[in-house]
């Protein structure tokens, strides 16, 4: 498992939801370049499926795979 933390005053803050226990041995190094967001990562795709049809949800089968549709 790896996270990402942010030092503050000297000290390493971890997000709140990081369940390590204390005296937890650790790797550190510093991160030069921040990842992209998912968002960034996918903002291509944005707006590729307008054109599908309103009943893809329901009648997924049938545009994948020719079935009747119920």
């Amino acid at each position: 498992m790896s996270i990402t933390a942010v030092i503050e005053q000297g000290m390493i803050k971890l997000p709140s939801d990081v369940p390590w226990a204390s005296g937890t041995i650790v790797r550190i190094e510093p991160v030069t370049e921040q990842p992209p967001t998912l968002l960034e990562t996918l903002r291509d795709f944005d707006g590729m499926a307008g054109d599908l049809p309103s009943d893809l949800a329901a009648n997924l089968d049938h545009y994948v795979h020719g079935h009747e549709r119920p």
